[in-house]
């Protein structure tokens, strides 16, 4: 158990492995049950992929659980390879690449589009990475262009839920009850500043999504949105013969150039979305180094980069999937930090508590009682990771304006986005940047609009003071 030998302020141990360091559970790091009991239950999100593999290709459940299961054991590879993070999907571009898959007819050629989409991501992603352009080339994207990018990517997502033939049509009731549930817990003020008053409202919030999918459980049959779950034994029986035979390059062979080509402003707008994930990630990381002298975390985005590119890539030829292989599971890491934060005794290492959440994610995955519980609310789970990811999108891609005609440039762009797709909202943007900003297209402006507000309740805070 070399995690016992620790010195204060030095890395965890691990294995060099060139740009990686192999971490194996036990014996580098301590094993850390409470967050592997967690991601027992939390596997409801990883299932929520199902539905969208049925919907989008067809996939019957089984195979589209196969789909499910080899991404989870991908997961994997982040903290075993050195990434300290809970990866997860690249959730608020699933509605921008649905749209665009959606355009090819269904069948072989909406699977190759699929195909060639993701290995392209995860080659670029790949590149970039061992290359160390990622932050230059995000950085030559004008802020108006990258803020409506990803405030495309939200409206793009609320907009699936609630489309025509939406998920919301399927569980109205369900839906506006859970999500109203949600966003108290999640962003309510009030709820923020009770939750430290009581440790039940401290577990209910370290929790996340996890209790409103239970809920889901029950409301949807009350309101006859869905059956009750009838609970099997045993184990799952994912079908990869399906899955290889049907939905692969095994069986349907290798995409047509064409569609590698076709697939390349989506797949851009899609890594803008991605490289926000990853920023996300190394600043929840730094927070946590801060209040941990006791152990060095090495977070490397040039390595996260390699790490999802190869996931995405191998995805690709063994089980395309519509959700995409991210580099970050937001919620499940703050929830990870936040218990890191409380000191080695609570947590010995990052490395044990993303680890040890991704293995029991894993291990649900195999039992049947756990999914046979969750299945009739899979599209619930699904609309409400969207919902949620609409939310944060806009929030972010709001502040990556830095003036008030970067907002009305981004406004434009993510409307285009979520109704015509990135080709259209690539050229729209382009040709706005430099109509309104000219030799300063990649710079755009600071007008001091996200300030401008602080002074005037600086002022009022004064004149009640007085």
């Amino acid at each position: 158990m070399q995690w016992k030998n620790r010195q204060y302020g030095e890395e965890s141990p691990f294995i060099p492995m060139g740009p990686f360091k192999l971490r194996l559970p036990f014996i580098h790091y301590k094993f850390e049950w409470p967050d592997y009991v967690q991601g027992l239950l939390m596997c409801a999100v990883d299932l929520a992929a199902i539905p969208l593999l049925i919907e989008l290709l067809g996939m019957p459940f089984e195979a589209a659980l196969a789909v499910v299961i080899l991404n989870g054991l991908f997961y994997l590879t982040h903290h075993l390879l050195g990434d300290p993070v809970i990866p997860g999907w690249i959730t608020p571009a699933i509605p921008l690449i649905m749209a665009y898959v959606s355009g090819f007819p269904e069948g072989p050629e909406r699977v190759y589009a699929l195909i060639s989409f993701q290995l392209m991501l995860g080659i670029l992603s790949i590149f970039l990475g061992a290359t160390g352009l990622a932050s230059k080339v995000v950085r030559l994207v004008p802020p108006a262009m990258k803020s409506g990018i990803i405030l495309g990517a939200g409206f793009a997502a609320v907009i699936s839920v609630f489309q025509a033939g939406g998920r919301f049509e399927s569980f109205p009731w369900t839906i506006t009850i859970t999500i109203g549930i949600a966003f108290y817990l999640l962003f309510s003020r009030h709820f923020n500043s009770i939750k430290n008053r009581n440790k039940s409202l401290q577990l209910l919030a370290k929790l996340g999504i996890f209790p409103i999918i239970i809920l889901a459980v029950f409301i949807a049959p009350i309101f006859k949105e869905a059956p009750w779950p009838t609970i099997e034994w045993g184990f799952t029986k994912p079908d990869f013969a399906v899955l290889w035979s049907e939905y692969t390059v095994f069986g349907l062979g290798f995409p047509p150039l064409e569609m590698f080509l076709t697939a390349l402003p989506t797949v851009l707008a899609t890594y803008i979305v991605l490289f926000g994930d990853v920023l996300q990630s190394k600043a929840l990381i730094d927070e946590a180094d801060d209040l941990r002298p006791d152990e060095k975390i090495d977070y490397n985005p040039n390595r996260a980069h390699l790490i999802f590119g190869s996931r995405n890539s191998i995805m690709s030829i063994l089980g395309p999937d519509v959700t995409m292989s991210g580099p970050l599971w937001a919620a499940m890491q703050v929830v990870v930090v936040e218990r890191y934060k409380e000191g080695k005794k609570v947590m010995n290492s990052i490395f044990g508590g993303s680890g040890s959440f991704r293995w029991g994610t894993n291990t649900a995955l195999f039992l049947l009682p756990i999914v046979s519980l969750l299945e009739p609310i899979l599209g619930v789970a699904l609309a409400l990771t969207l919902l949620i990811q609409g939310y944060v999108s806009v929030r972010i891609g709001i502040m990556e304006s830095r003036s008030q005609r970067d907002m009305g440039v981004a406004g434009i762009i993510g409307a285009i986005l979520a109704t015509k797709g990135a080709t259209w909202a690539f050229a729209a943007g382009i040709l706005l940047c430099l109509l309104i900003y000219g030799k300063q297209f990649f710079k755009g402006e600071n007008d001091g609009t996200f300030t401008k507000d602080v002074k005037e309740d600086s002022e009022s805070l004064n004149g009640e003071s007085v």
